[in-house]
């Protein structure tokens, strides 16, 4: 079976005609704790001058149905994905990271919006109650880091970020264009981006508004502007902050972070722990999946 690194990989040529690529770009953070910050030393750098931050970096806490606690199921309902003996934790560092009450600062109609998805999550009646997970669809710029690995690829005036999770990838161009055209509307938004020492600032505007930010229903609109900073503070720990500003949605700005790390799979990796040799799995996701989970948390929910 190909792997998804390898087909796009083969895309890159035709790519590489239009965007002049030559070749060449490694993290984990604490976004609750010390805001460190990473001496230039401590990464290598690519050709054009680039931090060297170029493998595979997984999230270090998984979870996209509750944003003030990803360790529990969609709504914040405790549910068990352990695999083997590896339990997840009881609590993990909410996405939330700088509001009093740890809670997207909805205004009253875009809150009231939130609790009207999340309660028609697992009977859904219309196409607007389904997740874009469940449909195989585009998560957005954001949410889409949580969801399985991302490889970063780096070439001379452009960091590429490609995900295992429905095969998504970003082109984010460095040389300072102008964004398209407020009339185009994509699923991962339009990035451009610039280093500011060890951290990756992107720009993101261009949402299409159909993507959300959790599996419960959370949501920014069209006219959201979003500010990555993707911060390594070493060639293993990457901090990850996504300042969040739609008036039209919310009462003030507020900030989505979590921890990445670099992807290191030790024994699971018959090369030893890095990822020199990884390559990303094809994603087998189809429309209309069911899980037994799913069921469960539905049969939960309604005896509530």
């Amino acid at each position: 079976m190909k792997t998804y690194i390898i087909r796009f990989m083969t895309a890159v040529p035709a790519l590489a005609s239009s965007l002049l690529l030559s070749v060449p770009a490694p993290g984990q953070t604490n976004t609750q704790s010390a805001k460190a910050q990473a001496s230039p030393a401590t990464l290598g750098r690519t050709a054009d001058g680039q931090p060297d931050v170029r493998g595979v970096w997984v999230t270090v806490h998984y979870g996209m149905g509750c944003l003030s606690n990803p360790a529990t199921g969609v709504g914040c309902v405790p549910e068990d994905t352990g695999r083997g003996n590896r339990q997840p934790p009881a609590k993990a560092p909410s996405r939330i990271i700088d509001t009093p009450d740890g809670e997207i600062p909805y205004q009253a109609w875009a809150r009231e919006r939130e609790k009207y998805l999340l309660a028609n999550f697992f009977e859904p009646t219309k196409p607007e109650f389904i997740d874009p997970q469940q449909r195989c669809l585009p998560l957005g710029a954001v949410r889409q880091l949580t969801w399985h690995d991302v490889q970063i690829l780096q070439y001379p005036g452009y960091v590429i970020l490609e995900h295992e999770g429905t095969h998504m990838f970003r082109l984010i161009p460095l040389d300072g264009r102008p964004h398209a055209g407020q009339n185009i509307k994509l699923w991962m938004g339009d990035s451009r981006g610039h280093w500011e020492g060890n951290t990756l600032v992107v720009d993101v505007t261009n949402n299409n508004s159909k993507g959300r930010l959790s599996r419960a229903g959370d949501f920014a609109s069209d006219k959201v502007h979003i500010v990555e900073h993707f911060k390594f503070l070493d060639g293993d720990t990457l901090q990850y902050e996504a300042l969040f500003d739609d008036p039209s949605v919310y009462t003030k700005p507020w900030t989505f972070g979590f921890d990445m790390k670099r992807g290191f799979f030790g024994e699971e990796n018959p090369n030893g722990a890095d990822d020199k040799h990884y390559e990303q799995w094809e994603e087998a996701c189809y429309e209309g999946m069911n899980s037994e989970l799913d069921g469960a948390l539905r049969t939960n929910a309604a005896g509530k």
